[in-house]
This record gives structure tokens, sequence and C-alpha cells, in this order.
């Protein structure tokens, strides 16, 4: 489930398309695609597949959505709004 350096839970940002400058968490990674979900405009359910290439990676994973993942089990679609809502941009890094 992960891959390129993409890992699941991983925060990410859209570089391309109708979604670029906003920030999404990593469900699944299917080279070169990631599945990835904000849990407002891309829900959990119906999540987003896109080109690893078109996502700018910061140095952040939510380690609770990713044990969930990794489980087997979803997060909540508000629980990835929650995630989100508490970074700081200012305080991670890209990769």
């Amino acid at each position: 489930m992960d891959g390129i350096g993409l890992k699941v839970g991983q925060v990410v940002k859209s570089k391309a398309g109708r979604d670029k400058g906003k920030l999404f968490i990593v469900l699944n990674v299917e080279d070169p695609y990631a599945y990835i979900a904000d849990g407002s405009l891309r829900k959990v359910e119906k999540p987003k597949k896109k080109k690893i290439k078109h996502l700018i990676k910061y140095n952040v994973v939510d380690e609770n959505i990713r044990t969930k993942i990794l489980n087997g089990k979803k997060p909540t679609n508000t629980e990835l709004c929650k995630s989100l809502l508490n970074i700081n941009l200012n305080d991670v890094c890209e990769e």
C-alpha cells in the first residue's frame, strides 16, 4: 500500500486539476496513481484517483488513519476533515 515514497495516511497537496492547491490524505497507492480524499470535496466512499506526479508530498502522516486503513478499516469523512484542519502548513515541509 506504500509506493514511490508515498505512504497511506500521508498528507499531500494537489498541484494540478480542479482541486489544485487543496490538501488530501492518501488512502491507497497503486503506482502510478494514488487514491486521495479530504472528507468534504472527495469522500472516503469515492476517493480521487490521481497521478502521483500531480501531488506535492508533505512529511506528515496521520498515524491513526494509517493504522485504521492498514487494519482493513475505512476512516470516516469526519476523521479526514479533522486531521486536515489540524495541519499547519507553516510547520511542515514538502518532501
